[in-house]
């Protein structure tokens, strides 16, 4: 892995405690982890990973010219990609920070609003599983 691989998995993984920290109190006792919670880490972990290894095949193709913006006009590249960059701008940008901040409000969970930047960092399909199983685990715990 070179040095700019190693500086992103670090900021990705620094980009999570923030989130765990703010909701410790959602694993201390209470509920144990159900079937929908397992399911979400467990696709999450798979978004990071894959995610992190298509983004390091980015870095090793594109060298200097790799960035945010580079990256993002690749999206545009043709329809076709275009047609899915559309839908992950749009869910990334758009609805997945006025999901997090209402529905996390709803149910408790602290600093939801911080998935938002650590989709950027991370994986949007990780923040969003992440914060799917805060949710299901933070619903739990009401229900307890």
């Amino acid at each position: 892995m070179s040095a700019i691989e190693t500086f992103y998995v670090l900021l990705g993984l620094a980009s999570i405690v923030p989130l765990v920290v703010a909701n410790r109190q959602l694993y201390r006792g209470g509920p144990g982890v159900s079937a929908v919670e397992a399911a979400c880490y467990a696709f999450g972990l798979l978004a990071l990973l894959a995610g992190w290894y298509f983004n390091f095949q980015y870095f090793r193709e594109y060298g200097d010219a790799a960035g945010w913006w580079h990256w993002c006009t690749l999206l545009f590249a043709n329809s076709a990609s275009a047609s899915g960059g559309q839908d992950l701008v749009i869910a990334n940008v758009l609805l997945f920070p006025l999901w997090i901040v209402v529905d996390g409000k709803r149910d408790g969970v602290r600093a939801a609003w911080w998935c938002f930047p650590m989709s950027l960092l991370t994986s949007f399909a990780f923040a969003m599983a992440l914060f799917m199983a805060l949710q299901q685990r933070a619903r739990r715990r009401a229900r307890a």
